[in-house]
């Protein structure tokens, strides 16, 4: 997987669990993405930081050196809406 899908990946999710902190499975799957972060792709510290209405930039050391990628928070939030939209996971 490749830098830019594990970190979207991994923002959706912690988004989903960050909004569902009794959701066990939103929990352990951003855990989950955490880890490829640190295994396959060497990061060691990650932050989010919401830009203005539209925009997340996630930061984050890799290798020593910083990171940034910013992503369209509309997409990045889709998954908790699709989750909370969705009465089997709400019940």
């Amino acid at each position: 997987m490749k830098l830019e899908d594990a970190l979207f990946n991994w923002l959706q999710i912690r988004i989903a669990a960050d909004g569902r902190p009794d959701d066990q499975a939103a929990q352990q799957t951003a855990d989950f993405f955490l880890s490829i972060l640190r295994d396959d792709h060497g990061i060691t510290d990650i932050r989010v930081v919401p830009k203005g209405d539209d925009l997340i930039q996630v930061f984050y050391e890799r290798n020593g050196e910083s990171g940034k990628k910013t992503f369209d928070r509309r997409f990045a939030e889709q998954l908790l809406l699709d989750i909370e939209a969705n009465p089997k996971f709400n019940e």
